[in-house]
């Protein structure tokens, strides 16, 4: 029941954004057109940004599901770009009102998770510090990240596959050879 409602509160909330911006929606506007009680609403969220933050983990895990590979990561970079499209007032609205950092903060956690998995494999059989796998990560969670906000705020034109296949050139192999610098069992190779 806990998800249904969580669920409800979200579909409200993209709802209202296609009729007004974020920070003009309040609470009793969700609850309002959701049908439930103020007092359900806090049981699950303690303000709307912490439903936005919930909303857009949500939408990211579904973009994701299984694509944290280096062969499919390209495949996971475009369904972000299509979850993003999907939700595009909530995204947008998001973006351009007072919580903008709710938006970067979902496309790094989702960035991240996809690029330490294709880190995670490409280390295989190697000795890499932790703190050294979570750094090659960040860097190309950043520059991802950087590319998707400039998408955004371009209105979302450009077809996602082509920026994809443009980073996937910049891409290919510089993972192994980033881990590779940062090996601790040279002599062992």
């Amino acid at each position: 029941m806990s998800q249904t409602t969580k669920r409800a509160l979200e579909v409200s909330l993209k709802n209202l954004l296609l009729q007004k911006p974020l920070d003009k929606i309040t609470i009793s506007d969700i609850t309002e057109d959701c049908g439930i009680s103020r007092m359900t609403f806090y049981y699950h969220f303690k303000d709307i940004y912490d439903l936005v933050e919930w909303a857009c983990v949500e939408d990211a895990s579904k973009a994701l599901k299984g694509k944290k590979t280096y062969d499919t990561w390209q495949q996971g970079f475009v369904q972000i770009c299509e979850a993003v499209i999907a939700n595009k007032p909530f995204i947008m609205n998001v973006y351009h009102s007072v919580c903008r950092e709710q938006v970067e903060l979902y496309l790094y956690k989702l960035t991240y998770d996809l690029i330490i998995g294709v880190v995670d494999e490409k280390a295989t059989g190697m000795t890499i510090r932790d703190e050294d796998k979570m750094f090659i990560a960040d860097f190309y969670k950043y520059a991802f990240v950087g590319l998707m906000l400039d998408w955004i705020k371009n209105g979302m034109r450009e077809d996602p596959r082509r920026i994809v296949d443009r980073l996937d050139l910049l891409v290919h192999g510089n993972i192994t050879s980033a881990l590779e610098h940062f090996r601790t069992d040279k002599s062992l190779s």
